[in-house]
């Protein structure tokens, strides 16, 4: 296991202490627990953002595809046609 030196502001420093006692947690394990939530997170993101351009991409070469104009004027289209008031 590697050492790694952080500086936190005084404020953040008494803050994680106080929630690390109140989670009944050291400051050292509930500081590694943030770090390792953000860091899935992170990476939850990444997969996520991949994927989508992915699809996106598939979607594209696809062909199938049509403008946000063509859309925009079947959705106000399909308002109309149902007789419900659409928002502005």
């Amino acid at each position: 296991m590697s050492t790694t030196t952080i500086r936190l502001p005084d404020e953040l420093k008494a803050r994680v202490a106080s929630a690390a006692e109140r989670a009944g947690k050291t400051t050292h394990s509930f500081i590694l627990e943030a770090i390792a939530e953000k860091t899935a997170l992170e990476e939850q993101r990444a997969d996520f953002d991949a994927e989508a351009d992915a699809r996106f991409n598939k979607i594209a070469a696809s062909g199938k595809t049509i403008s946000w104009a063509e859309m925009r004027r079947h959705l106000e289209q399909s308002v109309v046609s149902t007789g419900k008031k659409s928002r502005p």
